[in-house]
């Protein structure tokens, strides 16, 4: 996929504090909230390994999602020529999230997301620091180290890390605005994993939390908001479906249907059959 031209960036948007929020319209409202922006769709899609900039466009469409990240590090800033990102996907209508995909260090994700700030305006950003390239595991205290630097600095980090409760609380106190543990390695569409350390990620969060990777279709994403989270990250799942438009479609319609059954309660679980019909006084 080609890459974007930096140039776009500031034409477009100034700066993010500038972006309207949704205000909610009802008491039936169930629009969350990161860093003070509210938002409707729950759902944040990425904007790689697609065959064109069209295709994608039409799959955030599908997806209703707000939100698309874009990797600072892909970004051309020679070639004003290549084709670019924002002439398909408005950044008037859709928040830009730039991460740091592709940085190994804090110091590279730090000096990637101040490139960002100074293209773009951006304050609300993905950090990821990742210790291999054979796993695209978070390298935890790298991350830490960078967090704590662009809290600092008046950054709002939105960051990807490993699901563990532990490590989570330590990234919110550091000033993370979400937590946004892996359900399983990047691009590997195994699902979520451990079940028990995601639930305990929100059970002791105070921000937001979004699973972020692993993901890889409908039923998963719906298990991640049942699980109790405030959102769904993906891109894999949908930019390498079959078809993609359709698989964003469904994971609309999944993280919608997770997040209702999740407030509605699930039924209590029981060992042995439990009858619809009472059993007493038949004929």
């Amino acid at each position: 996929m080609a890459a974007l031209p930096l140039r776009c960036w500031a034409d477009t948007e100034r700066d993010m504090t500038e972006m309207p929020t949704i205000s909610p319209d009802s008491a039936n409202d169930d629009s969350w909230e990161v860093a003070g922006r509210r938002f409707t769709s729950r759902l944040i899609v990425g904007t790689g390994k697609y065959k064109d900039f069209e295709q994608n466009a039409a799959a955030v469409e599908a997806s209703g999602a707000e939100i698309v990240t874009v990797a600072v590090r892909r970004v051309n800033i020679s070639d004003p020529n290549q084709p670019v990102l924002m002439d398909y996907i408005d950044p008037k209508k859709i928040t830009y999230l730039p991460n740091t995909a592709g940085c190994f260090t804090a110091d590279d994700a730090i000096r990637t997301l101040r490139l960002a700030r100074e293209a773009g305006g951006w304050d609300l950003v993905k950090l990821e620091v990742l210790g291999e390239a054979r796993t695209l595991y978070p390298d935890m205290r790298e991350t830490l180290k960078a967090t704590e630097v662009l809290a600092n600095e008046g950054f709002k980090p939105m960051v990807y890390c490993v699901d563990d409760p532990i490590a989570a609380k330590q990234l919110e106190e550091a000033g993370a605005v979400a937590i946004m543990p892996l359900g399983a390695p990047i691009g590997s569409g195994l699902g979520i994993q451990n079940k028990v350390t995601i639930r305990l990620i929100v059970e002791g969060a105070s921000v937001p939390v979004l699973v972020d990777a692993g993901v890889g279709t409908a039923s998963e994403a719906a298990q991640a908001m049942e699980l109790g989270c405030d959102g769904v990250l993906m891109n894999t799942a949908i930019a390498e479906a079959k078809d993609p438009i359709r698989m964003a479609r469904a994971m609309k319609h999944a993280v919608l249907a997770g997040r209702d059954a999740y407030l509605a309660g699930r039924m209590q679980q029981r060992k042995y059959a439990d009858p619809s019909s009472p059993l007493a006084g038949l004929i």
